[in-house]
């Protein structure tokens, strides 16, 4: 149950602090006061999209927070890891930058994770939830919620979804025998091109390395020459080579002579065994250049066959090796297309036959909900001042599809002798009000939500008909909390609570504020929804009269 709402520079809200309890409560209000605003910010604390826009001009961000009490369990909770508190305590900001930092209990939440726990707490119900219904391809969606078949539907999904993959890797295999000719020609063309090239990983790479060794081959070579001189020696003097050799040999002499030079001599005969390596070595790579010319030419001729391939099947050797595996792969799927077909063919037989056996049994369910729906409507619209109405389901064979083999729309007919249509056809806005707050109500014991919003879902609705509406309202406040923004004094008199919405200026700004009114004030109010502006002693007895105690 939502305790306390607390809204802070919310459009013309500059601050606002609501205390809702138990039972029926209304907000009215002149049009424009802010009454919508109100339901706005409940729906921010839902988890529900607002925009930066929403943030009263002039500060840089809006907050809103609200107390819930009675909360039942969930596994919201222990899902998202937070504390389960006695009081349960939601915040939300909303920044400049478009930023949302949203809180539960204090931890911090996503918008995501905010909207899955507000779905949980609170259910709004709008005048576009109405004209929703004029829209067929959303009921089934609603039989299916008074149904509670969820399971089921999840079920349906996964196996029409292996229908879809199946029927799909089917079409790939079902060409015409002239597109197969040609697809197997193209496809052969291309496997002999890229096996004839006998393609490495990484081939590419490597040659232009390679290649830019040689292309700098007498750099080189002068550079490996003097590091040949250096180690090797020439006429001219000794290398390294040569001169570690003969320190080799006098630390021989020495080590006849004092024990403790032996350790110095291994080392350096270490030191000289890895240098002659490293002179060899040296030598190798500088005699390997003398051929450059012609390993160049070979690796350019090899780097311009793979540019050409590269045009053709990818921008890198693995890529143009992954394409050769693809292509392998589709023409053995032609190639074989007769047998895999008859694979295929059998995968979606049995695919089919275990989607069409669990939308049976999403038919069945929904036809025995079907009529439960239609009598529970029934008798909720007889309560709203519909005595005459038929309400039905009309369901229609459909071929496999997402929603099962079933379609669904509602007919009605409201007054007697005539044919049941759809609601399109023949419901008005006051029925149509009407028939949105019976479907609420049938569907109500499905719904865990304790606090029922309804936003102006009474227009198009007067006379006889507001007072139906009225009382169903405080019916089904007995056992959850309901907060209706209303127009219709018939609805405003049966409240528990009722808050007053108004606007006002000061020093050249609008503020709105909320209070809850006394007996009086809910009086003068219910004149002004009676007579409008003017308030007379007429009205004042009128409303007076109709104000329940």
């Amino acid at each position: 149950m939502l305790s306390l709402l607390h809204i802070e520079n919310i459009a013309v809200i500059e601050q606002a602090e609501i205390r809702f309890g138990h039972g029926f409560h209304v907000l009215t209000g002149e049009t424009g006061a802010g009454k919508s605003i109100i339901i706005d910010a409940i729906s921010a604390i839902l988890g529900e999209r607002t925009y930066r826009e929403v943030i009263r001009t002039g500060t840089d961000h809006a907050f809103v927070s609200a107390i819930f009490t009675e909360v039942p369990p969930l596994d919201w909770f222990e899902q998202y890891h937070v504390p389960v508190q006695d009081e349960l305590l939601i915040q939300r900001e909303i920044l400049l930058d478009g930023r949302n930092v949203c809180r539960v209990n204090g931890q911090s939440v996503s918008v995501a994770a905010l909207r899955a726990l507000g779905s949980q707490l609170i259910s709004i119900h709008g005048q576009h939830d109405s004209r929703q219904l004029f829209d067929e391809d959303r009921h089934l969606a609603l039989l299916d919620d008074f149904a509670g078949n969820g399971g089921l539907l999840a079920q349906y999904a996964s196996a029409y979804e292996t229908v879809r993959a199946c029927r799909a890797a089917l079409d790939r295999l079902c060409i015409d025998e002239s597109e197969k000719a040609r697809r197997q020609e193209m496809l052969r063309h291309q496997i002999r091109e890229l096996e004839r090239a006998d393609l490495k990983p990484g081939e590419d790479e490597r040659l232009q390395a390679r290649q830019k060794v040689l292309m700098n081959g007498e750099k080189l070579m002068d550079s490996l020459s003097g590091a040949a001189r250096c180690l090797l020696g020439d006429d001219d003097a000794d290398g390294a080579e040569g001169l570690v050799s003969d320190a080799l040999r006098e630390l021989s002499v020495a080590g006849r002579y004092d024990e403790n030079i032996l350790p110095l001599r291994e080392q350096l005969e270490e030191v000289s065994y890895r240098l002659s390596d490293l002179c060899e070595a040296v030598r190798d790579y500088r005699d390997g250049l003398s051929d450059a010319e012609e390993e160049l030419d070979e690796i350019g001729a090899r780097l311009d066959t793979l540019h050409k391939l590269k045009r053709k099947y990818g921008e890198t050797c693995e890529e143009m090796i992954a394409f050769l595996e693809r292509a392998r792969t589709e023409l053995d799927d032609i190639v074989f297309a007769d047998e895999r077909k008859k694979q295929a063919e059998q995968a979606l037989a049995a695919a089919t036959e275990a989607a069409t056996a669990l939308a049976l049994s999403l038919r069945a369910a929904r036809m025995a909900a079907a009529a439960q729906l239609e009598a529970r409507v029934t008798e909720e619209l007889c309560e709203l001042d519909m005595p005459r109405v038929q309400f039905v389901c009309q369901f229609e064979d459909q071929p496999l599809g997402p929603n099962g083999l079933d379609g669904l729309r509602f007919l009605m007919s409201a007054n007697l002798g005539e044919a049941v249509k759809p609601l399109s056809k023949v419901a008005s806005g006051g029925e149509l009000a009407r028939i949105m707050l019976a479907l609420k109500n049938a569907m109500a014991q499905h719904d865990r939500v304790s606090t029922l919003i309804f936003d102006e879902v009474d227009a198009g609705v007067s006379g006889r008909a507001a007072q139906k509406v009225a009382e169903k309202l405080r019916k089904v406040s007995e056992g959850s909390q309901v907060l209706c923004v209303t127009h219709l004094p018939q609805i405003a008199a049966l409240a528990d609570r009722h808050l007053l919405i108004e606007k006002s200026e000061r020093a050249g700004r609008t503020f709105t504020s909320v209070k809850t009114l006394d007996r009086s004030g809910r009086i003068r109010e219910l004149s002004r929804l009676i007579g409008g502006a003017e308030i007379t002693e007429t009205t004042l007895r009128s409303a007076e009269e109709m104000l329940i105690e």
